[in-house]
Order: structure tokens, then C-alpha cells, then sequence
């Protein structure tokens, strides 16, 4: 299989720069008439997808509110990330594993391979076990051509309290991951299968903690919408690499459901904006 860095390019410049979440949060199963149990959860990822996967380049489902309804849940998000698959999004599972040695590696083998029981195109990680505690995700994902997203400045306030802490080499603990992710990327063209999650809601970035976005991978940016950020924010802080940025939206996109023209037509409002404020 390609690497995932060259099908997300592909994807993007067919289907523009847009990830949208799947998240099906009790309250969303609320607002779209659906029971908060596996029948309301199926109903709703299956919505999502017919809406979604065929327009939108990326889909993100939330492994843990699949998570939530057990044995039948985790049986609902396999079958999304097969369908959507087979629509033509590629799919991130938004899962934020980290763990060491052979745990890691049995994460890294649920998802990455392409026979796996939850066999995803890329997935995000936590790093902070240590960047070395990823080999497990890193090596896996480039056996298989599949992708790693590695949490770097995250869009929650309450991150920055261990993200932008100092190390003694005086960059921040951010500015160490994503030196870590550029350094596996080295070579990679058009760019690498690791990529970085930072969010839209940022105030800025400190150069002199190394906290430098050209990690040579693509750059996952949440925070959007509910969280309050916005298209500008995108544009302002990811100029110059507009290529390899990817927003993702998801509550205010699933709010326009159970529609199915309403879910798109959302969809393609954001992924124009961002695209609009990308080029700019």
C-alpha cells in the first residue's frame, strides 16, 4: 500500500482540507432522535458515513464513545471504519493510545495492519511515556503504509501546563515531540506518514522552544467550531504549509443531522472556508 502520507495528499487535493469526527456523544444521539444504546450508536455512525464518506477526504470516529457501549459498540466502530473505507474517506481513529513495549505493540497491532480488527488508516497517539515509547506505533504503521498522529500542542487550555514545560535542553516538552516526528519523516516526499495534532485554538507558537510545525508530516488541527476556533485562526497560524493541514470538525458539523443534505452541506461550509482561509 502507499504511504500514508502520499494517500492523505491525494485525498486532500481531491476532497479538499477537511476531517470530520464521528462522534456519537450521548447528547448528539439525543438531538437526532436516536436512544443512547448500540441500535441509536449503529444508526447513527451509519448515518454519518452515507452522509459523509464519499465527500469529505478524512473521517475521524471517536474510538471511546463506540467504547462506552461494550463489546457491541467496539462491533459498530469496526463496521464504520469498514464502510467508510470502502466509500473512499480514509479513516483516523481517534483512539490517543500510549503505552511501552509490548502493550504498545498490541495497540499498534489492533489497528495498523491491514488485516487487524480495527484496521484504520492512521490513528493518534500520546507521547508522553516518552517519543521513544511510540516505536511499537511508528514501526508498525510504516510496515503497513498506515499513519500516526502524534498529540504535539493540543487544543484543550489544560495541555499546555505539560506541553509547554521546559526540558533541559531548553526547548519545550511540544518542541521535543515534534522535533520527533520531523526526524521520522527525514526524506519522506510529498511528505511523511506522521503527523502532528495542533490545535486551532492556540495563541501562538514559541520559536525559541523549538515548537516548529514543518515537521515534514501532515498537521492535524482540532479546536474547531465548539471549542472556538476559527477559520483565521487556521490561516494565521499554519501559513506557508496549507498543503499539509488538515481541520477537523465535529459537532459542528454532526448538528446538521439526521440530514443527510444537511450533514454534507455543513461539511462543505467548512471545508470551503478552510480552504479559503489556507490559500490566503
Amino acid at each position: 500500500m502507499e504511504p500514508f502520507g502520499t494517500r492523505l495528499r491525494a485525498a486532500m487535493e481531491q476532497r479538499g482540507p477537511l476531517c470530520v469526527g464521528i462522534d456519537p456523544h450521548p447528547s448528539l444521539l439525543r438531538a437526532w432522535g436516536l436512544d443512547d444504546d448500540v441500535d441509536g450508536l449503529a444508526r447513527f455512525a451509519e448515518t454519518a458515513v452515507a452522509a459523509l464518506a464519499g465527500e469529505v477526504a478524512v473521517l475521524k470516529p471517536q474510538s471511546a464513545f463506540f467504547e462506552r457501549h461494550g463489546a457491541p459498540g467496539i462491533a459498530v466502530l469496526a463496521a464504520t471504519v469498514v464502510a467508510s473505507r470502502a466509500a473512499g474517506a480514509l479513516v483516523l481513529l481517534d483512539a490517543k493510545r500510549g503505552d511501552i513495549g509490548s502493550t504498545a505493540q498490541a495497540y499498534a497491532d489492533a489497528y495498523l495492519p491491514a488485516d487487524g480488527p480495527l484496521a484504520a488508516d492512521a490513528i493518534t497517539v500520546s507521547p508522553y511515556l516518552g517519543f521513544g515509547s511510540l516505536r511499537p506505533f511508528l514501526d508498525t504503521a510504516r510496515t503497513y503504509g498506515a499513519g500516526v498522529f502524534v498529540l504535539a500542542l493540543t487544543s484543550n487550555p489544560e495541555g499546555t501546563v505539560v506541553q509547554r514545560a521546559r526540558t533541559e535542553s531548553g526547548r519545550s516538552v511540544a518542541g521535543e515531540v515534534l522535533a520527533g516526528i520531523a526526524a521520522e519523516n527525514t526524506g519522506a516526499v510529498p511528505y511523511g506518514s506522521v503527523g502532528a495534532v495542533v490545535g486551532a485554538t492556540l495563541p501562538g507558537l514559541d520559536r525559541g522552544a523549538g515548537e516548529d510545525l514543518d515537521v515534514g508530516g501532515p498537521l492535524l488541527v482540532p479546536g474547531i467550531g465548539a471549542q472556538g476556533g476559527t477559520a483565521a485562526d487556521v490561516g494565521r497560524l499554519f501559513a506557508g504549509l496549507a498543503d499539509r493541514v488538515l481541520p477537523s470538525v465535529s459537532r459542528d458539523v454532526l448538528g446538521a443531522g439526521p440530514d443527510l443534505a444537511g450533514l454534507r452541506a455543513a461539511a462543505e461550509r467548512h471545508r470551503d472556508s478552510m480552504a479559503a482561509a489556507l490559500a490566503s
